[in-house]
């Protein structure tokens, strides 16, 4: 783990050429954790990527790590997910963490509720029924409907991933007055209205107690997460990427277990003794 930060203002892009490789040392952010708040991608960031969403589970130790990470900073870690909020809640029960979720689409900022505020209506039923047939052109194509948005999996069908997008192509075509957006992941499509995103979502979150006035760390792994790294420069924050390097983060982790292990040593810096 490299201990110089790269500066950079470019707008993100996921590339792997003339990347930032470095990545903080903990010692550097844990006198500042009472003034800091920590947002967190889900897959691919703190947890391992599993063949199907439902296959995701948390690692011995993380729920501890995550609980004593909100303690001290009084509440100011939040969850960033294209996930809804049930499926986060689900990931982590019995632990509930605030959240951005469904790409900004909910908000929860108490633990003690479930949403206090969502952003998205739900999207057209005939719409919704057009795009799930596109389930259909393979097996191992796995429909994933969040309500205000679908989600068509194929890390089991990598080959009908052209065809997906095909078929999401020609769907938008016929509709061209339809608000919604594709949105491409690691071996997913997902179709959702337009007007919010993970950014939105975390400009809002922002304006809120107890994650007013901190600087914010967003550490996320996927395209989707581009516009949460491209608004840290704005807030004073820092980006970091796993997996493929972003161009536009302060630097990057390898994968998840890289991200975990640097949680943890947050909170065992002894100077704090």
């Amino acid at each position: 783990m490299k201990s110089e930060l790269a500066e950079l203002d470019q707008k993100p892009t996921m590339l792997d050429d003339e990347a930032p490789d470095a990545v903080p040392v903990p010692h550097a952010l844990v006198p500042h954790l009472g003034e800091t708040a920590i947002l967190l991608d889900i897959d691919g960031t703190l947890l391992d990527l599993m063949p199907t969403p439902r296959e995701v589970w948390v690692p011995p130790g993380l729920s501890e790590t995550l609980n004593r990470l909100t303690e001290r900073t009084s509440g100011a870690l939040a969850m960033v997910s294209g996930r809804s909020l049930n499926d986060i809640d689900l990931i982590f029960a019995p632990d509930v963490f605030r959240a951005v979720a469904g790409h900004g689409a909910e908000m929860r900022l108490s633990v003690g509720n479930e949403a206090d505020d969502v952003h998205a209506p739900q999207m057209d039923k005939e719409l919704k029924r057009r795009l799930a047939a596109i389930a259909k052109l393979s097996p191992g194509i796995l429909l994933e409907d969040k309500g205000y948005s679908l989600a068509l999996h194929y890390r089991l069908a990598p080959h009908a991933e052209k065809a997906i997008y095909e078929s999401v192509s020609l769907i938008r075509a016929d509709l061209p007055n339809a608000p919604i957006e594709v949105l491409p992941g690691k071996f997913v499509c997902e179709i959702k209205h337009s007007g919010f995103t993970k950014a939105t979502g975390v400009r809002e979150l922002m304006k809120h107690e107890p994650f007013k006035g901190r600087r914010p760390i967003f550490i996320g792994d996927d395209v989707t997460d581009e516009t949460v790294f491209a608004i840290m420069p704005d807030m004073n924050g820092l980006a970091f990427s796993v997996g493929r390097r972003a161009i536009g983060v302060n630097g990057h982790f390898d994968e998840p277990k890289d991200v975990r292990a640097f949680l943890a040593h947050l909170l065992d810096d002894t100077r704090l003794e």
